[in-house]
């Protein structure tokens, strides 16, 4: 869009090379693709400024709409035949707003000649003839405006839109708007295309046209203060923002620096008491090595005495005397050397194990004697028959029940409280509590999410007739993985998402883990032959464990990313725990525990670690709590 001057000089045609938009000639004619209609590139870019929520934009003249880029308007055509003619036209003229200086042609007769006149009444232009004329017949034009066109090309007055003549009816002025229709027409026109239109008259259109600009103009300013006035609250609320988030990273550097420090006191006590460990075996050594010199000093020293040459001529005490001296340094060198005494204190030491703590503890570990063995320090009995189970701290368990109905919370002192937040006869296949507390119920074919508060959220529905057994992985993915199916489900935190499907094959599925990593771990449980699988998200296994027949094993996923692995023998009632490293979809056996000899007598049996040290092992109405020592 150009600025207007008064030195520009433009011929009639200009009128045919104007941008709806700005009024004045194109500059970079663009069109829009669905209806081709053309206007100025910069009046289409400020159009859509006010638009950038959208991904089209609408034509301001057809209501046609085009389909935008990621580019916007910079994608669109220009106009080719349209920028030429306005080359040619400003070559012509001399300038690109010489529409201004423009001498108008009479629009009264038919002589074309230029007009020096303009009847604001007639809503006509008059050459020097016509304008003679209105003079003179004063009877018919007495009372109407004549103003000059030289006035209305200096800006002195301005004149209202002229009526231009009608394409149908062409003796017909266009000075009539059809509101309908969008569209200037005649009055022929109205009466044969728009009877039942709302039709206004030229003048009253354009009176409202401008009242309603007027009134843009003055919300516009309105609305601008208002936004200046917001952006000036908004820095406002900044400062309030910044003022909260500092206190925030006050308060986690308090906490930190209390946490730093406590962490600072514990590695000062394991540190003291490695050294501590390594002074005993220090002293150990070194009383094993005085021994050993003092026997060497006793040995050179009894040797002197009796390696003498004039024992010959040793008097009978004398003889005696070196007698029991030899007697004596026999018997020491007799003496069976300690060789293993030092090998004993060196595997002492080699079996001195850091064992870090939890990753929701405090402490960084402990130093323990590597003895790895199992032991159940808790048995309680429960109300009924083991369905699912879960761990809701980091000291108790939630057991679910069909039969029986509800959740039991059952904590390491044995005490056991029914689960308040959902009804008490609800159906309880399997469970898992989410990281917000909230509750993944799975009853026969479908799972239910329950909010804290035991409010129902959402509903995961499944197209299988198998029980659902669940899980979740750290960023709270749902696991499902069906009875009768070989493959594992996973959805988002809301259950209303299907991310992925894992297939299992060969293996029965009936119980999954997720690693932090990513991995998935599952295992058979009471299906024989009994095995447990790593797999990825696109279904890639490892080489799984497989148990002999009538060995079922249950797999359980510690927080550290190790699998600990039960291989329950039914016929002798025994339980072996191993523990496993992850090596890649491998599963890498790190220590075989103590054999536990637990009373079973049915199949379905479940594992849960609730921390590095403790395990909880479920089968029917009994719950085992058990202590890990490594």
């Amino acid at each position: 869009m150009a600025e207007k001057t008064e030195e520009d000089k433009a011929p009639s045609s200009s009128q045919n090379l104007t941008c709806p938009l700005c009024l004045d000639i194109f500059e970079e004619a663009t069109i829009l693709t669905s209806c081709g209609h053309t206007f100025c590139r910069k009046c289409l870019e400020n159009y859509d400024l006010s638009h950038k929520d959208l991904d089209h934009m609408t034509c301001p003249l057809c209501r046609e709409v085009t389909k935008l880029s990621a580019n916007r308007v910079k994608d669109f055509l220009t106009n080719v035949t349209v920028n030429a003619l306005v080359d040619d036209y400003h070559a012509k003229s001399g300038g690109m707003n010489a529409v201004l200086e423009m001498r108008p042609k009479c629009t009264t007769c038919k002589r074309q000649e230029e007009a020096v006149s303009s009847c604001k009444t007639c809503n006509s232009y008059l050459c020097e003839k016509c304008l003679t004329g209105h003079q003179n017949m004063s009877l018919m034009f007495e009372a109407h405006e004549i103003v000059s066109v030289q006035d209305i090309i200096n800006g002195k007055v301005s004149i209202g839109h002229l009526s231009e003549k009608c394409y149908i009816h062409k003796q017909e002025n266009k000075d009539m708007f059809c509101e309908d229709c969008k569209v200037h027409v005649c009055l022929k026109c109205v009466i044969v295309g728009h009877q039942f239109h709302k039709i206004k008259n030229q003048a009253d259109f354009e009176q409202e046209l401008r009242l309603k600009v007027n009134d843009l103009v003055q919300r516009c300013a309105t609305k601008k203060s208002e936004l200046e006035k917001n952006i000036q609250n908004m820095e406002v609320q900044r400062h309030e923002v910044y003022t909260a988030v500092q206190k925030l990273l006050d308060d986690v550097s308090q906490a930190y620096s209390i946490k730093a420090k406590e962490l600072e006191e514990n590695h000062r006590h394991l540190t003291e008491q490695l050294n501590a460990v390594k002074q005993s075996f220090e002293d150990d050594l070194n009383v094993l090595k005085a021994k050993d010199r003092q026997r060497i000093k006793s040995i050179c020293s009894s040797i002197t005495l009796v390696a003498n040459d004039r024992l010959g001529r040793l008097e009978t005490d004398s003889l005696s005397a070196h007698t029991l001296l030899c007697d004596e340094l026999d018997a020491m060198l007799k003496e069976a050397t300690d060789h293993t005494s030092a090998a004993a204190i060196t595997k002492n030491a080699q079996e001195k194990r850091f064992n870090p703590a939890g990753d929701s503890c405090l402490d960084l570990g402990s130093i323990s004697v590597s003895d790895p063995k199992v032991q159940v320090i808790q048995c309680v009995c429960l109300r009924g028959r083991m369905y699912g189970m879960t761990q809701y701290s980091d000291y108790s368990v939630a057991i679910g029940y069909l039969n029986e109905h509800g959740i039991d919370i059952i904590d390491l002192t044995g005490k056991q409280e029914q689960y308040a937040n959902i009804q008490s006869n609800m159906e309880c296949y399997d469970l898992v509590f989410l990281q917000d507390r909230s509750l993944c119920i799975s009853t026969r074919s479908k799972a239910d999410i329950y909010s804290p508060n035991g409010s129902r959220k959402s509903t995961v529905h499944m197209q299988s007739n198998g029980f659902l057994r669940l899980n979740k992985s750290a960023s709270d993915e749902i696991f499902i993985a069906a009875s009768n199916e070989k493959k594992v489900y996973i959805y988002d935190p809301t259950g209303s998402t299907l991310k992925h499907t894992v297939s299992t094959k060969p293996n029965e599925t009936r119980q999954v883990y997720a690693t932090r990593s990513g991995l998935i771990v599952t295992s058979s449980g009471q299906y024989n032959p009994g095995g447990v699988t790593v797999y990825d998200r696109d279904g890639n296994a490892g080489k799984p464990l497989q148990a002999p027949y009538g060995v079922n094993l249950y797999a359980a996923l510690d927080e550290q990313d190790r699998v600990y692995v039960a291989s329950v023998d039914r016929e002798n009632g025994n339980v072996v725990i191993r523990l496993y490293d992850l090596d890649g979809l491998n599963l890498k056996e790190r220590v075989e525990f103590n054999v536990l000899n637990l009373t079973l007598g049915d199949k379905w049996c479940y594992l849960v670690s609730l921390s590095p040290d403790m395990l909880v092992f479920a089968r029917n109405k009994k719950l085992y709590f058990i202590k890990v020592s490594m």
